[in-house]
C-alpha cells in the first residue's frame, strides 16, 4: 500500500499538499491540520516510550502507535461517500478500535484508587510524557470535531480521539506507581 522510494517530491512547494484521495488542499487547511497533529500525537508517544519499563505499556503504546496511522489515514482522506469508488478500500477506523481502549481504560483503572483531586502534570518521567500526550490528544480531538462540523468525518475516528486521551490519563496514573505518586492539585496552595 506505501511505497517510498523519494522521500521529497517537490509537489508541496507552493503550500499545499496531496490527500489521500489525491485531491489538493492548503497546508493550513483544517483537515490538514488535524491529520498533522494526529502525527504530532504519533511522535510524543514516540518520546513516552523511551521511558516505559513495562512490556504490557509498551505493547499497548506500540497498538496505539499503529493505530493513529490508521487515524491519520482516515482524515487524511475527505469524502466517505465515495470510498466505493477507490481503487483500494480506504483505511477507516472502525468501532473494535474504541472498544479495545475502552477495554484497557477499565482494566487500567480497576487498579486505582479513585481522585479526589485534579491530577497535575507530571510525577515519573513516563506520566509526564503521558500526559503531553493527552493534551495533544484533546487537540487533535478539537481540531477533528471542527472539521466534522465541516465536512464529512468517521464518527469511530472522533470516539477514538476521544477515548483515547482518556487512555493516556489512566495510562499515566498507572505509570505515577498506580496512582501513589501522582501529583494532585491543592486548589489555592500558593494564595
Amino acid at each position: 500500500m506505501v511505497v517510498l522510494s523519494k522521500i521529497y517530491t517537490r509537489t508541496g512547494d507552493k503550500g499545499d499538499t496531496a490527500l489521500g484521495d489525491g485531491s489538493r488542499r492548503a497546508k493550513y487547511d483544517l483537515r490538514v491540520d488535524a491529520y498533522g497533529t494526529v502525527d504530532e500525537l504519533n511522535a510524543t508517544l514516540g518520546l513516552a516510550r523511551l521511558y516505559v519499563e513495562d512490556d504490557d505499556i509498551d505493547e499497548a503504546l506500540a497498538r496505539i502507535q499503529n493505530d493513529l496511522f490508521d487515524l491519520g489515514a482516515d482524515l487524511c482522506r475527505p469524502d466517505m461517500a465515495r470510498d466505493a469508488e477507490a481503487d483500494y478500500p480506504p483505511l477507516r477506523m472502525v468501532p473494535a478500535q474504541v472498544e479495545r481502549l475502552e477495554l484497557e481504560i477499565d482494566a487500567m483503572n480497576e487498579i486505582l484508587e479513585p481522585l479526589r483531586s485534579f491530577v497535575l502534570p507530571g510525577g515519573s518521567a513516563l506520566a509526564a510524557y503521558l500526559h503531553l500526550c493527552r493534551t495533544v490528544a484533546r487537540r487533535a480531538e478539537r481540531l477533528a470535531v471542527e472539521l466534522a462540523g465541516a465536512e464529512d468525518v468517521n464518527d469511530a475516528a472522533l470516539k477514538y480521539l476521544n477515548r483515547l486521551s482518556d487512555w493516556f490519563f489512566v495510562a499515566a496514573r498507572v505509570a505515577n506507581d498506580e496512582g501513589r505518586d501522582d501529583v494532585l492539585w491543592v486548589p489555592g496552595a500558593n494564595r
